[in-house]
Formats: structure tokens, C-alpha cells, sequence
């Protein structure tokens, strides 16, 4: 008669693990993590009286980060469920407004204790079509990184154009570097990992844009420098 050790490993099952779903979960799990974390950091903000200066720059950069790093989380969860046919558009019409001020409270901390002059130029009566999760982490992502680059001043603003709803988004700081701009269409078409997180924030808002599509056209994003302070201009066009 023989006998098999325990935990003898030739006799454990064979276990097929999905690792673009564990990490779906777990990230998941961490952004609803991070959610409660920026919530208290945004009460903490009530009491920014009571910090001495460097108090107060030290948790506007904890709230800079933790909120970059939300924006990275959202984008994986998203890019997943894009893989997996499970990231339906909800289309609706929304005032671009709205959209705007969300974006800028989200960044008001930072911005405020950096001494950025935040400009939004919407048109308050504007409205236009798209999904307002997608759109307001794309654009979010865009004015994280713009924060992180201007000197002293950004833009938000939006217009109506022969393509359709254009929100641009200018600064005042050095631009974006030249290989960017020269490799903008494959950075948008092919996740290049090598870019680090640029490359992962301009493939994301590429798909983004792309997916947005009315009367024959699609939505497209244009990255340029110059613009109206002379820094970068990331531009978002939805059809």
C-alpha cells in the first residue's frame, strides 16, 4: 500500500487563476479605499486654519497624489472592462459647466495652495452628449498632470467647432516635449508602456474620445503646444 505526503505539491489541484480579474477586483477594492482617504482629506481641509504653511502644502500634495492615483485605478478598471466588452457608454446630455466646476473642486486644494490661477471659459448654457464618468476621468487626469507642469495658470475652456464640442485645456509652463508630439497617434493607438503613466493617460483618453460617435463622426484628442499662455494645449473633440 502506498501513502501520498500532505501538502505533497504533484497532488494539489490544477488552479487556473484569471490575474486580469484578481487585479480588476483588487483595484476595485483600493479605489473605493482611496475614495474614503480623499473624503477625509477634503474634511481635514476645513480645518487648514489651524496648519502652519508647511502643514498646509504637505496635505494639499497628499490629496495631489491620492487623487492621481484614483485617476490610474479608474483607468485600469476601465481599460479591463473595455477588454472585456463590459464598458457600455451611458450617453446622456450634460452642461459642460457642471462638468467643469467638478473637475476644478476636485483640484481646488492643490491649485489654491500652489497658487495656480484656474480660468474656466464654458458658456453656461452649453450642453452636449457624452458619458460623464468617462469624460470627467479623462479630463481630470489631463488637469492633474497640467497642474503638475504650469507655471502659475491654466485654462479650461470649451466651444462649439465644425467637428463638434471641443474642450481644450492650456498652461503656461515648458509644453510637452518634442517626442511626444512627434509619436502623439501611436501613444493614443498603442499602450506603450515604456511612456509610464503618459503613455497610459493619452492611450485611455485616445479610446475614450474614439468611442464617442454621432452622425459619422468620432471623437479625437490633438495634443499641440503654444495655445494661449504659450504652454501645452490638450484638446478633446466629441462629435
Amino acid at each position: 500500500m502506498t501513502t501520498e505526503a500532505a501538502g505533497d505539491p504533484m497532488s494539489a489541484p490544477d488552479l487556473s487563476i484569471d490575474f486580469a480579474t484578481v487585479l480588476a477586483s483588487a483595484a476595485h477594492d483600493m479605489k473605493n479605499s482611496l475614495c474614503l482617504l480623499i473624503q477625509s482629506i477634503d474634511n481635514l481641509q476645513q480645518e487648514q486654519q489651524h496648519l502652519d504653511s508647511n502643514g498646509r502644502e504637505e496635505l494639499s500634495r497628499i490629496h495631489y497624489e491620492a487623487n492621481r492615483l484614483n485617476i490610474n485605478l479608474l483607468q485600469l478598471l476601465s481599460l479591463y472592462r473595455i477588454e472585456k466588452n463590459q464598458l457600455p457608454l451611458q450617453i446622456d446630455q450634460y452642461y459642460i459647466s457642471d462638468l467643469f466646476e467638478e473637475i476644478f473642486l476636485k483640484n481646488e486644494m492643490y491649485s489654491t495652495q500652489k497658487n495656480i490661477q484656474v480660468e474656466i471659459q464654458d458658456g453656461s448654457d452649453l450642453l452636449w452628449y457624452f458619458d460623464s464618468d468617462l469624460i470627467s476621468n479623462l479630463l481630470n487626469d489631463m488637469f492633474v498632470n497640467a497642474l503638475r507642469y504650469t507655471k502659475s495658470k491654466l485654462v479650461l475652456r470649451a466651444e462649439l467647432t465644425e467637428y463638434g464640442l471641443a474642450i481644450e485645456l492650456h498652461d503656461d509652463g515648458p509644453g510637452y516635449p518634442e517626442f511626444m508630439l512627434e509619436n502623439a497617434d501611436t501613444l493614443m493607438k498603442d499602450l506603450n508602456l515604456a511612456a509610464g503613466r503618459t503613455g497610459l493617460g493619452l492611450f485611455f483618453a485616445g479610446l475614450i474620445a474614439k468611442a464617442h460617435k454621432n452622425h459619422g463622426k468620432t471623437g479625437f484628442i490633438r495634443l499641440s503646444n503654444g495655445g494661449l499662455y504659450g504652454g501645452a494645449m490638450f484638446s478633446l473633440y466629441l462629435p
